[in-house]
């Protein structure tokens, strides 16, 4: 079973590797290996899920070398979590690529696909600082061609903006990494969170620095105000499919804000504890309200979309941002459902847009489109889901969040964004419903699509409905995560082991 732990990298790796072969481009084959790993990819993040609700912390160390001098791989309830997402929505974004016959654009689209996801699960289960920024560049030069995938000048132009902001993201990550690394002379993640609580006086103004310059480049990461400019356009531009496996790409930088807090500049850090304590509440509020605001005044489904990932972003890390026990068990329910709505949304108005022709998804009255009925449905409840209503885990995990927060001095500015947010998400949702699918002439325009098309957005709605249905045993895995989150000794001693006194 434990190298099992190393399998969610391997075998993107090495199916990206085939798709690339001339064979592979020239036929379907790399149509079928895609599809096929994936389905074995979400059986192996299945079976590593139920691995670690044991709550027992896996290490793997590649090539048999030993932390903290050699790489190694660690698996616990929160990464475990997320690699478990990151296959789901993968697979359904998958899916829709292949129905709507967006693979067939370019033969580098499976190949991309897979190394997304080798940098998307690398980075969920790396245990050091230096492997996080390589998967992080995978995962970003990836996303680099997904996003160009399909050609057009818009996708070109918010392409170029997108690489140029990460390309400085990148930058600013290796010199917060040179900073700690100067200092600590480590880059495992549980190394270095032992020698900065033993950490001289001396040391503590550079620590900070830091861990600051690294928590701004996971805030950016994150599209947390005022660096989530990138993202509106980014998303809006690119294909229905890549947005929706884009969805997740925020949730890393929230991952990394976790992991590495918690871990490294946790309770134990000095000088340095909570290091993104002071300035991170605020700005996810602000975050909060620009998302929104952005939903309310889109002019296109997909912009609407690339808003509310904001604006749940922002509600997720203004729960992450109390560093509180049961706010980031809160946070962490939370977490897939805004993934989840985030992307359903998307694909709704990659269908939408396919079946309205020349008026694509612009939010302009228009004439009746086929399957009306089916995609005003998948509209609703994945505005039901992005806006948190009830009866769908959007409200559940919103009422967490608020019970959480009662406690903290904050609490009259988060109660108050996020209901107030709340109520400007329904207002902007139901007006982008209304002129897509109310204002509308007699006559059809465009042939039905195929039926499968819309079968991904479903299955995402079956993945949501599941988040609610069972969501007791998923609010106990939450708190289990986040329980571990706040004991960083079991993850410290499960990497170092004995060697943690010698160091």
């Amino acid at each position: 079973m434990m190298h099992l732990i190393v399998a969610p990298i391997l075998l993107p790796a090495i199916i990206a590797a085939l798709g690339v072969l001339r064979i592979s481009r020239a036929t379907q084959l790399g149509r079928y290996l895609s599809v096929a790993a994936m389905v074995a990819q979400v059986g192996i993040a299945v079976a590593l899920f139920l691995t670690a609700s044991d709550g027992t912390i896996r290490v793997y160390e590649m090539g048999d070398w030993r932390a903290p001098f050699g790489i190694v791989l660690v698996l616990d309830r929160l990464s475990a979590m997320m690699v478990l997402l990151t296959s789901l929505l993968a697979a359904a974004a998958l899916a829709h690529g292949v129905a709507t016959s967006l693979d067939r654009r370019g033969w580098h689209f499976h190949p991309l696909f897979q190394f997304q996801l080798l940098g998307l699960n690398g980075a969920f289960l790396t245990g050091d600082l230096f492997n996080l920024f390589v998967f992080f560049e995978v995962l970003l030069i990836a996303s680099y061609g997904l996003l160009l995938h399909g050609q057009g000048a818009a996708r070109l132009q918010a392409g170029v903006q997108y690489v140029i902001v990460n390309l400085v993201g990148s930058t600013v990550f290796l010199v917060a990494v040179g900073i700690l690394y100067g200092v600590t002379g480590t880059l495992n993640m549980a190394d270095m969170a032992v020698r900065i609580a033993a950490a001289p006086a001396g040391d503590q103004a550079l620590i900070r620095v830091g861990a600051q310059v690294l928590m701004a480049v996971f805030a950016l990461k994150a599209a947390l105000l005022p660096l989530h400019l990138w993202l509106p356009r980014a998303y809006s531009n690119t294909s229905g499919a890549v947005a929706a496996l884009f969805a997740i790409l925020t949730k890393v930088g929230v991952y990394s804000i976790l992991r590495v807090t918690t871990l490294v500049f946790g309770a134990d850090a000095g000088a340095v504890a909570w290091a993104p304590a002071s300035w991170m509440l605020p700005l996810a509020l602000l975050s909060l309200a620009a998302g929104f605001i952005g939903v309310l005044a889109a002019r296109r489904l997909r912009v609407l979309a690339a808003f509310g990932v904001i604006g749940s972003t922002g509600t997720l890390l203004a729960a992450v941002a109390l560093f509180d026990r049961d706010a980031i068990a809160a946070a962490l329910y939370y977490l897939p459902h805004s993934t989840l709505a985030g992307a359903i949304l998307f694909l709704v108005a990659d269908l939408v847009g396919r079946a309205r022709g020349d008026l694509d998804d612009r939010l302009h009255p228009g004439r009746t489109f086929a399957r009306r009925a089916q995609l005003s449905l998948l509209f609703l409840l994945s505005a039901i889901a992005l806006a948190g209503l009830p009866p769908l885990s959007g409200f559940i995990g919103k009422l967490l969040i608020l019970s959480t927060a009662s406690a903290s001095p904050a609490a009259p500015w988060i109660w108050g964004a996020i209901l107030v947010t709340t109520f400007l998400a329904m207002i902007g949702l139901a007006r982008a419903g209304s002129v897509v699918f109310w204002k509308v002439s007699a006559a059809e325009v465009r042939p039905p699509p195929r039926r499968w098309t819309t079968g991904p957005a479903w299955a995402i709605f079956a993945l949501l409905a599941m988040l609610t249905i069972f969501a007791g045993p998923a609010t106990d895995y939450a708190a289990a995560a986040a329980g571990q989150l706040f004991a960083p000794d079991g993850y410290i001693d499960a990497v170092l082991g004995e060697r943690r006194g010698d160091i």
